[in-house]
């Protein structure tokens, strides 16, 4: 049997759970400066330039989020199989 450090499933997976974390601290970072321009936009003015950097944030977070949560519930549902849990299904 290969060792876990080497095993390259085990490799690949362990890299794709760090780009999940990156991306959803990423996602809702975004998520949480469109929501602060919002508010300060409503205690002030929306400009043009406010109401851009709201929606490109909510995109941005869009793109960003929406496909880390899916590859973190593919690994940790891969991590279940290895340990031989049932999915609950």
């Amino acid at each position: 049997m290969t060792a876990p450090a080497t095993d390259p499933v085990l490799v690949r997976r362990a890299r794709i759970a760090r780009a999940v974390t990156i991306g959803q601290r990423v996602g809702y970072a975004l998520f949480a400066l469109a929501t602060v321009a919002f508010f300060f936009g409503l205690a002030t003015e929306y400009t043009p330039g406010l109401v851009r950097v709201i929606v490109g944030c909510l995109l941005g977070g869009s793109a960003v989020l929406a496909p880390a949560i899916v590859f973190g519930y593919a690994v940790k549902a891969a991590e279940r199989e290895d340990q031989g849990l049932s999915s609950g299904h």
